[in-house]
């Protein structure tokens, strides 16, 4: 069991979720203020993805990352910033007999392309999506090959920035302990294990213990579930010895039929963290366990 548990809120990611729930935050000011009421409840980390403003679609434009970092920064409320660096790894196949003839939800980047906004913008933490999957039950693919990862992990490692692991199946969790090996990502590799997408790895507890005996040694890992496995998967977490990721990319509800916010998800993440008799770390702890240095 891990008794010093980071917790992680994703406050809107890339989903299609905007009209599903009546507050999901789009603008950067929306992003931002969400981020600070979930550092204020008590997320240790806010992990951020930005949309376009008029459309609410996931976007990957470095302005709006700008902006938002600008407001969270300003804001004066400590948290451990972790921005996405997995946008433009969408290939959408085409139909039918014509694969080829990819669809609007195709969005093919480099792997460095990827990472503009955390050249610029230097947060504690961004991610990087450690392999290709069919993502949902349709012709959506998430594309992230060996070599656009190694590319990646590399260059995160040159700019002093933490890259979380992002491990959706057992074949992501190999090739992440494979750049472990070639040195690629420093020492205390972090690890997010993200179950329940379909099809990737299933949120249940024989699938999380079954990775988590498959960790490099010295690892610090979270893991999460999306959907109504949200705080089951948070409790699997911490009786493991991890930490736990929740927030409204991942998940809409607070109980059937109540609309969750940021806030209200992480506030039952740690009343769950406390009832196990662990504590939630705050920023600080977290950056001297992760071995993080403060940005401004």
């Amino acid at each position: 069991m891990n008794n010093e548990v980071i917790v992680t809120c994703a406050v809107t990611g890339a989903g299609d979720t905007v009209g599903r729930h009546p507050a999901i935050p789009v603008t950067p000011q929306q992003i931002a203020a969400a981020a600070v009421e979930a550092a204020k409840a008590g997320a240790t980390v806010v992990h951020c993805h930005v949309r376009d403003p008029a459309s609410g679609k996931p976007s990957r434009d470095p302005e709006l990352y700008y902006e938002l970092v600008d407001r969270i920064r300003a804001s004066g409320v400590d948290m451990i910033l972790n921005l996405t660096a997995g946008m433009g790894g969408d290939l959408e196949i085409g139909p039918g007999e014509e694969p080829m003839r990819f669809g609007p939800g195709t969005d093919l980047v480099g792997g460095l392309t990827r990472l503009i906004h955390i050249e610029q913008l230097l947060p504690e933490i961004c991610t990087l999506d450690c392999g290709t999957l069919n993502f949902g039950d349709g012709d959506q693919i998430y594309v992230s090959t060996p070599n656009q990862l190694r590319a990646g992990a590399k260059r995160i490692q040159e700019l002093g920035v933490k890259a979380e692991l992002e491990v959706f199946d057992t074949g992501h969790l190999w090739f992440a302990k494979q750049m472990v090996k070639e040195g690629l990502l420093g020492e205390m590799p972090l690890f997010q294990l993200c179950l329940g997408i379909p099809w990737g790895a299933p949120a249940d507890t024989g699938t999380m213990k079954a990775m988590v005996d498959n960790m490099p040694p010295g690892a610090i890992w979270a893991g999460f579930g999306i959907g109504r496995m949200q705080m089951p998967m948070v409790a699997q977490a911490v009786l493991l010895g991890g930490n736990v990721r929740v927030g409204l990319e991942d998940n809409l509800w607070l109980d059937k039929g109540v609309y969750a916010s940021n806030g209200s998800l992480v506030e039952r993440a740690v009343d769950l963290v406390a009832k196990l008799g662990a504590n939630t770390l705050t920023p600080e702890q977290g950056r001297k366990k992760l071995g993080l240095i403060k940005r401004r």
